[in-house]
């Protein structure tokens, strides 16, 4: 399981494992991200953890982050909806993703 998320981050340039998708987000916190992602024009990829308990669980774990949505960014954690926000106020989003 760890093998595949670590595929999923790295084999997309901005991934978000999210509650929803990229194009119906089911909660606020996710659709505030993706509006952010949406505002500087990224292209990403997302995972519905919804869908998949296990998959939700294991993506904790490889994050050690408690919680949803998850942004990363060259395979690597960018981190959660405040700190994509903080970023996204400050102009390092843009800077970082781009």
């Amino acid at each position: 399981m760890k093998e595949n998320i670590s595929n999923l981050v790295k084999s997309n340039k901005t991934f978000l494992f999210m509650k929803g998708n990229k194009t119906k987000p089911m909660c606020g916190f996710s659709a505030q991200v993706v509006s952010a992602l949406n505002a500087i024009n990224v292209n990403f990829e997302s995972f519905n953890i919804l869908e998949d308990s296990e998959m939700r669980q294991q993506v904790k774990e490889y994050s050690n982050w408690p919680t949803y949505p998850q942004l990363y960014h060259n395979g690597k954690f960018i981190g959660g909806c405040d700190i994509v926000m903080e970023m996204q106020e400050s102009g390092d989003l843009a800077e970082t993703l781009k």
